[in-house]
């Protein structure tokens, strides 16, 4: 089992001045303090193309490093402000939409091979825009087509799909895995429905729960994520060599010591998971126990006291 950032985090309290790769630094150190991998960029050190940031942040830490990419679905979507502002041109503006998803599609689909052939060893595609689709038909064969193409012919990489923001269970998980993703990471904190998802995915494909809130003040004890990651690794028999723990979205809102205590938290959950079962009932709150035990293994019952007997009568 293993813990990963989904989204972005907050700027590094770093100078003004500071360089893209003093702040990716920063938030690559973050990560490795939480015991967090693959470790990512962060988002905080725009570097352009994906293969030159990957080749950054990968030169910064020995731990495995991905590289997460906004899907062609999600990327070639009109602001949401604007989205129902116009009606006369509707039918127009969704050809005009479907045409820029497939060409955005095949364009990525050659940064994604320059990212394979530079060692990458895991690519996160993030299809936020994917919890819109519910079950129109034109949208889940964009969907569909679009991913179809993004990864055609890409070989020797971990190919992730990530769906945040929101529930997309309706969108169906034919739709979501038509093409050949080795794993899927969903948001189940503003997507509590993508349980559904999770129970859909073929045992042989990993999941990705994102089940630590971004939200500030939120419950972060482990309890719940431990019962998210055993809940998922049992699953079609997927088993938790095929789990990991994320955060359920972008972190990037927060202020950076609140970000860095829940990639903490994230941390310590996974760490806490990989224990011996006696030592795991230790290390979670007791209230919890009894509740989410399929999280912490088959709990014993404590022996009971025997009931002392009234005094005999006279």
């Amino acid at each position: 089992m293993f813990a990963t950032l989904l989204g972005a985090l907050p700027r590094p309290p770093l100078d003004d001045r500071a360089s893209p790769l003093a702040l990716t630094e920063a938030a690559v150190r973050a990560q490795e303090a939480a015991g967090l991998e693959p470790i990512t960029d962060g988002g905080v050190g725009d570097a352009g193309r994906p293969v030159v940031a990957w080749a950054r942040t990968a030169g910064l830490t020995s731990r495995t490093v991905k590289q997460a990419v906004v899907g062609p679905y999600t990327a070639s979507r009109e602001p949401a402000a604007d989205r129902g502002a116009r009606t006369a041109d509707r039918g127009a503006r969704t050809a005009d939409r479907a045409a820029q998803t497939l060409a955005l599609a095949s364009a990525l689909n050659a940064e994604l091979r320059d990212l394979a052939a530079a060692g990458c060893p895991l690519i996160e595609i993030h299809e936020p825009a994917a919890v819109w689709i519910g079950g129109d038909p034109a949208e889940r064969a964009l969907f569909r087509e679009a991913h179809l193409r993004l990864l055609d012919g890409l070989t020797g990489t971990h190919l992730s799909l990530a769906v945040t923001g929101g529930n997309a269970d309706t969108t169906g998980i034919e739709t979501l895995l038509a093409a050949p993703y080795s794993s899927l990471a969903v948001d189940l904190i503003a997507g509590p429905d993508n349980w559904r998802l999770v129970v859909a995915t073929p045992g042989d494909r990993g999941i990705v729960c994102g089940a630590l809130s971004p939200a500030p003040g939120s419950d972060d004890g482990p309890e719940i994520l431990l019962w998210a990651a055993a809940y998922a690794a049992s699953t079609g028999g997927r088993g938790p060599d095929r789990v990991g723990l994320a955060t359920a979205s972008s972190l990037a809102a927060l202020l950076w010591d609140a970000a860095v205590a829940k990639l903490g938290q994230l941390g310590e959950a996974v760490r806490i998971a990989g224990l011996p079962p006696d030592q795991r009932l230790q290390a979670v709150d007791p209230r919890a126990i009894d509740a989410r035990s399929a999280a912490l293994g088959r709990l014993e019952p404590r022996p009971t006291a025997p009931r002392p007997r009234p005094p005999e009568q006279t």
